[in-house]
């Protein structure tokens, strides 16, 4: 019934039957990803080095962004098609390559990567910086971060006030504020600091809700004689509704219409979704209702930010009510429109319409992702009915969205849990698909928060 038990009799060895008159050309990305998934170490060589593929930087570069979910499977492909005979990877795609050895902290990978990318002459450049050093923030590593940025002129890549700024932001986005000031103070004369660079800072200290250091470095540049722009504006005004301070909100944003800052629909944006997540829901929408009036067209985001405060602290079904208004009016509802909405529909215990939602997805062009798919699989597992989560689960997998970490999580605990025989079988199956797509070490620290694997499963 679900593709873990179609496994039964061993793997075949992949080939694809290839037209020889014209030309091949290129499976699509989706197919590859899974032959790539589903291929050993020999079959994958064979594959990649077909001479009637012609690989160019852009199709490995969407392969590498298919695979993003499958990060040792990614590896393998960049590390085998670095041998092919004729193709050469670009810049672009090692930077893809270390940001997947870094999210799966694989730093000896990682600097492998750079002293290639340095002896063939392709880098690195700055963006290579700016993936390591958000790698390296985001495992808990923030000082290794900064020596990476103090050292990048070792590497042929001197620093400049984009890589600078870059770190800052890097910092300030993982709440490191402190160290990002640090860092800020000791090199704002070097690489002569800009609106960019405080624009930053403000961001990172409203971030973990100390609007008044925000305010500081808003009169330290007054003083430095940089003219605050509207982003600045902007953040000091998120950064109020964030910490929960809407009075203070309010009378800043009416500051700003008074010194007649050209609000802009950020601004909007940004006061709809913060009143409303404190729930003033009619404040919220009597803001979104204004904004013509004032010369300002509501933009995607400004809907999804209300569809959002309605499907959590209103009700879906007004939710909806926007939604279809949205389409009505001509705007085109992206992911992030569908995501919230299918979750607000799951949360509802309307899942019939959420899986309709997914459907109507595709007929806007608009692909499900895997944070779609994950929604709707974990609110089937925790309804128990997991029959109805393997059967989306299947669909992922036959479709351009690969299942990713949490996906055989989600699914493999709720079968745990409910211990049903056929259960323990299934979840023994999708083990052995983790291991086969280079999971097995998020399968080992699995085990060691939990003691020990199920007796059940046998790997």
């Amino acid at each position: 019934m679900y593709s873990v038990l179609r496994r039964a009799s061993p793997k075949p060895s992949f080939s694809i039957p290839w037209n020889h008159s014209p030309p091949p050309q290129l499976p699509q990305d989706a197919a590859l990803a899974s032959l790539i998934l589903e291929s050993d170490r020999e079959g994958l060589t064979r594959i990649l080095h077909d001479p009637n593929i012609h690989w160019t930087s852009d199709s490995v570069n969407k392969t590498l962004k298919r695979l993003w979910n499958h990060g040792p499977k990614a590896l393998q492909f960049f590390n085998t098609l670095d041998r092919h005979p004729t193709y050469t990877h670009s810049s672009s795609s090692y930077d893809h390559a270390i940001d997947i050895a870094g999210r799966l902290r694989d730093y000896k990978a990682l600097w492998a990567f750079v002293s290639r990318m340095r002896s063939r002459r392709v880098g690195p450049g700055p963006r290579t910086f700016a993936i390591i050093t958000e790698r390296y923030v985001a495992a808990g590593k923030p000082d290794r971060a900064v020596k990476v940025f103090l050292s990048m002129h070792e590497h042929g890549c001197p620093q400049d006030l984009n890589s600078f700024n870059t770190i800052l932001d890097v910092l300030c986005k993982a709440k490191r504020v402190e160290k990002a000031y640090n860092l800020f103070k000791v090199f704002r004369g070097r690489f002569r600091a800009d609106c960019v660079s405080y624009n930053i800072l403000a961001n990172g200290w409203c971030l973990i809700k100390r609007t008044p250091r925000a305010l500081e470095l808003l009169g330290e540049m007054v003083e430095r004689g940089i003219d605050p722009s509207l982003t600045t504006y902007n953040i000091l005004l998120k950064g109020y509704l964030r910490a929960g301070q809407v009075k203070e909100a309010w009378e800043f944003f009416l500051q700003m219409k008074k010194r007649k800052c050209e609000i802009d629909v950020i601004t909007y944006t940004t006061l709809v979704h913060g009143f409303g997540v404190v729930g003033e829901i009619k404040k919220a929408r009597k803001i979104f209702d204004g904004m013509v009036g004032e010369g300002v067209l509501p933009s995607v985001a400004t809907y999804n930010a209300l569809i959002q405060v309605l499907c959590k602290k209103d009700c879906v079904e007004n939710a909806v009510v926007v939604f279809e208004e949205m389409v009505s009016k001509g705007y085109v509802p992206n992911v992030t429109t569908y995501n919230v909405l299918v979750r607000g529909l799951c949360h509802a215990g309307n899942m019939d319409r959420a899986m309709e939602l997914m459907e109507r997805m595709k007929d806007d062009e608009c692909e499900p992702n895997v944070q779609t798919y994950n929604v709707v699989i974990r609110y089937f597992c925790d309804a128990g009915e997991i029959d109805k989560a393997l059967n989306v689960f299947e669909k992922m997998g036959r479709g351009d969205c690969l299942p990713n970490l949490d996906t055989y999580n989600v699914l493999i605990s709720a079968m745990f849990v409910r211990k049903k025989p056929e259960d323990l079988l299934v979840a023994g199956k999708l083990l052995i698909e983790m291991v086969d797509r280079g999971f097995a070490k998020e399968i080992l620290r699995s085990q060691s928060r939990c003691g020990r694997l199920p007796r059940q499963v046998k790997l």
